[in-house]
């Protein structure tokens, strides 16, 4: 008896597919209209909160100085740790801020900031390999800039601060390392040009004192000194016994050469101090100033002011300044007429279809089980009855 009344409600509590099929007949109404509510409640938060994105394409004019692939992946691996830098800037507004904690991850620039190469990877496996080809592959045409916002004003003014921000950034981290360069370079290697004068200032007294041995012995032995036609160098040890004259002559080519050389060195040295100089009053401005753009033409202000104070005919101290004058002006040129978006921004507003995708499935879903508990609950209250 116990045994018939257990299978009897196992029966009863097993869903079969008459049960399935007459709940779908009795709900489908309520699922449908669910749907449908939350289709339009997912489409409705979408329309007010939905977000936008815009698309920024600075276009890489490789004509003026544009960026080559080395180049931008070198700046890539950087500019991250410069966002954070930025971001101590107590004047930032909150959505700068925002933008900048994006910046200043390194997985933002990998989706972020996408370069448009010349060629593609399919079209250089369907062409033929050349040089050509593999030059064009790495040449950068574009970098496509993709920013995000809650509105299509804010998604357009984050891709045009991160546009900024790659263009005084770059040009920042390229200004900065010509500094480090001169600070650890030229400036580094003044002790070793102090040291080749030294040696040659030696070299150049024993020079002298021979021209006077030699001098000396050629008034004591004047026959001695005829010409002599055999090619002999005055270094080897036979030159001892070369004629008089050839020695004197070869002594005072050395003596000749060491005075240019120690002129060449000297001239260095005082190249050397202009561009110290230069480093006193450009290195402090490179820990405050930020935007490269902007300094990089303070720094020309410097350089200006160093060559106004040069005297007209000082060609050799123009020389260096000439030198840093180009890479300036080179660093300007890149990342302001290099690196233009000469379109306007694109943005687009995104996720339309998965909010409302998003709230007819969470809508539905809740009706769904709000039907089946309650035909639960009729079953339980069917066999109270009983």
């Amino acid at each position: 008896m116990q045994n018939a009344t257990e299978n009897n409600v196992d029966s009863e509590s097993e869903i079969s597919l008459s049960d399935i099929v007459e709940f779908i007949q009795d709900s489908w109404k309520q699922l449908i209209a669910a749907g449908i509510v939350g289709a339009a409640l997912g489409f409705g938060g979408w329309s007010f909160f939905g977000s936008y994105k815009t698309e920024l394409i600075l276009l890489n004019n490789t004509n003026t100085y544009g960026l080559d692939l080395v180049t931008w992946r070198t700046l890539q691996k950087s500019l991250p740790n410069l966002a954070s830098q930025m971001l101590a800037d107590e004047k930032l507004s909150s959505e700068t801020r925002a933008m900048y904690r994006q910046m200043d991850d390194a997985a933002w620039w990998s989706k972020g900031v996408v370069p448009t190469y010349a060629i593609s990877k399919a079209d250089v496996k369907d062409l033929a390999s050349s040089k050509g080809l593999d030059v064009a592959s790495t040449t950068i045409l574009a970098l496509n800039i993709y920013t995000g916002g809650n509105s299509g004003d804010s998604a357009v003014n984050n891709a045009r601060l991160a546009a900024k921000f790659i263009k005084s950034g770059s040009a920042y981290l390229q200004v900065k390392s010509i500094l480090n360069a001169y600070e650890g370079g030229d400036i580094g290697a003044a002790a070793d040009i102090q040291k080749e004068i030294t040696t040659t200032e030696i070299e150049q007294a024993y020079l002298k004192d021979r021209v006077k041995s030699l001098d000396e012995l050629y008034k004591r032995f004047p026959g001695n000194a005829g010409a002599n036609q055999q090619v002999v160098d005055p270094k080897d040890s036979g030159a001892k016994y070369l004629p008089l004259t050839t020695q004197i002559i070869a002594v005072n080519n050395d003596i000749n050469q060491n005075k240019e050389s120690l002129i060449r060195l000297n001239d260095r040295l005082n190249q050397i101090a202009l561009i110290k100089r230069f480093l006193v009053e450009a290195s402090p401005l490179a820990e405050t100033e930020l935007d490269g753009i902007l300094l990089s033409r303070s720094l020309l202000g410097i350089e200006e002011k160093l060559r106004k104070g040069l005297p007209a005919d000082d060609v050799k101290n123009r020389q260096a300044l000439d030198q840093l004058r180009s890479q300036l002006l080179t660093i300007e040129a890149r990342f302001t007429k290099g690196l233009e978006a000469n379109t306007a921004p694109v943005t687009k507003k995104t996720g339309m279809l998965k909010a409302t995708a998003g709230g007819l499935v969470g809508v539905g879903f809740l009706m769904l089980v709000f039907l089946l508990g309650r035909k639960v609950l009729r079953n339980l209250k069917k066999r109270e009855s009983i």
